[in-house]
């Protein structure tokens, strides 16, 4: 497996574990997860998908996919977490907003790499950015974060 399907693999793998603890009750989110998460959606409001007529370069899809990075970062550094890399990692039990806060920032911390490999390597594979599109966009996604919660 190379590296990226590694760090996706693993952001599921992180991001099922959150969902999966929380759902199940072992784990109940705090005040300050619950503010955190909101200001999440607040800041990442209108990085879903774009009208179907709009035609985005890859580039441009690739900077709304790094630009998750930069929040998780600020929303691990509010809350007090640590990030921790997902690639070939277990994540810890029960999860919680740590493992779910990395899982997402595993997948944003992608479009980083993918955009600081660009002037070199050209553009990432279509397939692989839209594989990771559909990891923060669209239904059953992290943009539908706040759903995955009963408390």
């Amino acid at each position: 497996m190379d590296a990226f399907e590694s760090r996706l693999h693993g952001a599921w793998e992180w991001w099922d574990a959150a969902i999966g603890d929380a759902q199940e009750g072992r784990w109940v989110r705090t005040p300050v997860e619950r503010r955190v998460m909101d200001d999440i959606a607040a800041a990442t409001v209108g990085f879903g998908y774009p009208d179907p007529s709009v035609e985005l370069s890859l580039r441009a899809r690739v900077s709304r996919v790094a630009t998750w990075a930069g929040v998780l970062r600020l929303a691990a550094r509010a809350g007090d977490w640590e990030l921790s890399p997902v690639a070939g990692v277990l994540p810890p039990r029960p999860a919680g907003m740590a493992e779910l806060l990395s899982a997402v920032h595993a997948v944003g911390e992608q479009g980083e790499v993918w955009l600081r490999q660009l002037p070199v390597d050209g553009p990432p594979p279509p397939r692989a950015v839209a594989r990771v599109e559909g990891f923060l966009f669209g239904p059953g996604s992290v943009e539908d974060l706040r759903q995955y919660f009963y408390d």
